[in-house]
């Protein structure tokens, strides 16, 4: 049996981009690398499941050079031949990105973006105008020299523990998870000017409250104040790590998203998602990936609430089923 080729990969730093990438590293694995993920803290807990190595990468510049240093001489102790190849993989698509790699000492390939082609052992070309997936895919299938068509569902793992873990919490709150509406009413700003997230969100909660139907929230660690403030007929769910969440996901009888990380998540691992995007978003680029994603966008504006909570009626068991 042929051991694996340590292969040192650096991760995006945000939640949806780096659940987007999942297929492209399956594929990098499939070929024969073992994975050493370099990425935020948070990613160990969203990948755990996956099974692959995850290094939290420090903040500040000479931590990250001393991390990618430590790496290399590591994988090259382990494999002779480490040096010889392309050794990295980068998926970001910033400047500082390969010259962290390039003053660490490592091989490494990726998009020739941001003039940064020279600091690469191999400038990968960019393809513009496709979804966020499948540039992360083709720069997989150009790194392996291979062409591939990509997967129609990410299926992102989520362990039995994870499961367990979170039907607990729900348990806990006398909540059964398949009659559950999981919202993720947050989104990071705006992209392109373009607000993301559904400005009538506390409206559609508290009607949903008002028909009997448990809501759950699990906000991030910057989210909990604005949870508690504008969702207070929710159940939530502080504290909760991503691999925890990615299960509360999976269980729930419907999620209802923005265009937000947790979003991603949710078609990530299969839930039923309602997708909620304002008319002008970009949903050919960033849109969530798979055959259980339902997009809500209107010609102007955003879907109303009488809309979503008609999909969510539509979605979700009746009292008595």
């Amino acid at each position: 049996m042929i051991e694996a080729r340590p292969l040192v990969v650096r991760l995006r730093n945000f939640v949806g981009d780096t659940v987007l990438s999942v297929p492209a590293l399956r594929l990098l694995a499939h070929h024969g690398y073992r994975l050493e993920l370099v990425g935020k803290g948070w990613a160990r807990g969203l990948l755990q499941a996956e099974g692959w190595a995850v290094h939290v990468r420090p903040a500040d510049f000479r931590g990250r050079i001393a991390q990618l240093r430590q790496l290399r001489r590591q994988f090259r102790a382990e494999d002779a031949g480490f040096d010889a190849r392309s050794n990295a993989l980068l998926f970001p698509y910033a400047f500082s990105a390969a010259l962290d790699a390039r003053l660490a000492g490592l091989k490494a390939e990726g998009l020739a973006t941001d003039g940064r082609g020279w600091l690469l052992r191999r400038g990968l070309p960019p393809h513009e105008a496709r979804h966020t997936l499948l540039e992360y895919w083709h720069l997989a299938c150009d790194f392996l020299r291979i062409q591939a068509p990509p997967p129609s569902d990410i299926r992102l793992a989520v362990s039995d523990a994870q499961r367990e873990a979170a039907r607990a919490m729900l348990a806990a709150r006398g909540l059964d998870p398949g009659r559950c509406v999981l919202i993720c009413p947050f989104a990071n700003g705006r992209i392109e000017f373009i607000e993301r997230s559904w400005p009538v969100f506390p409206a559609f909660v508290r009607r949903l409250h008002a028909a009997g139907r448990p809501v759950v929230i699990v906000p991030g660690p910057t989210e909990v104040a604005g949870a508690r403030q504008l969702y207070p007929d929710a159940v939530r769910l502080d504290g909760v790590g991503l691999g925890d969440y990615n299960a509360l996901l999976q269980l729930a009888g419907v999620v209802v998203a923005n265009d937000t990380g947790p979003g991603h998540m949710a078609a990530a691992v299969g839930a039923r998602l309602l997708s909620l995007w304002e008319a002008s978003a970009d949903l050919a680029r960033w849109a969530p990936w798979g055959t259980s994603t339902t997009l809500m966008r209107c010609q102007a504006g955003w879907p109303s609430v009488d809309e979503v909570l008609a999909a969510v009626e539509q979605a979700l068991p009746t009292a008595g089923g």
